[in-house]
């Protein structure tokens, strides 16, 4: 096991998502750690009602488990004509209607989004991103973080990059979709790299 004092474990089992917090996190003078490096690990029940308290659930279990500094994050999608729908089930959406036991595909997730939005003119799609992010050392939340960014949904995917709804969310002030943009152009933007940013540096005083 790496030296947990130098170590911070990226607990995200989501490989594009892990591969964004890694890429942001690199030039964090850690060791970086991700699920795969560490034993096997149950994946915990993400039983909480908001993003911050699913992070905090996924950050301590990780941690206990491993006795690293663990950061964790949980995100989704909130659209204003749903009801804030599909909000903390984001990657689950679909799950009923495919008999997924877990996460649903990206793929059915966006096809229902756009079903339920159907009835809904361009107007009243409005929507944002949301992250919340925590980091543990055991069962002691060090650090919390949360991230938005606004914008609205459209009625066509646009884009191969990024993951999840990505190609059908474009951000307040853009005329491109996530997955139109360069990995750059949307961590500048993106509810991840906000809520990133905005514990940087209390992670490096955490760290020393």
């Amino acid at each position: 096991m790496p030296d947990a004092d130098s170590t911070l474990l990226v607990a995200s089992s989501n490989k594009k998502k892990l591969a964004e917090l890694v890429e942001f996190l690199r030039a964090t003078p850690v060791t970086l750690r991700s699920l795969a490096d560490v034993p096997a690990i149950p994946e915990p029940a993400e039983t909480g009602a908001t993003f911050a308290e699913n992070a905090e659930i996924k950050a301590r279990a990780y941690s206990s488990a491993t006795g690293l500094l663990t950061l964790a994050d949980d995100s989704g999608l909130e659209v204003d004509a749903l009801g804030g729908a599909p909000g903390v089930h984001s990657a689950r959406y679909a799950a009923p209607e495919t008999g997924a036991a877990g996460n649903a595909d990206d793929a059915a997730n966006r096809a229902k989004l756009l079903r339920e939005l159907e009835p809904f003119a361009p107007i009243r799609r409005t929507a944002r991103f949301r992250c919340a992010i925590a980091v543990a050392r055991g069962s002691e939340i060090v650090l919390r973080a949360e991230g938005r960014v606004e914008g609205f949904v459209i009625n066509t995917e646009r884009g191969s990059g990024g993951f999840g709804y990505d190609p059908l969310f474009v951000p307040l002030g853009h005329k491109r979709t996530f997955a139109e943009m360069t990995s750059d152009e949307k961590a500048a933007l993106s509810h991840r790299g906000r809520a990133l940013r905005a514990i940087q540096r209390e992670l490096l005083r955490v760290l020393a």
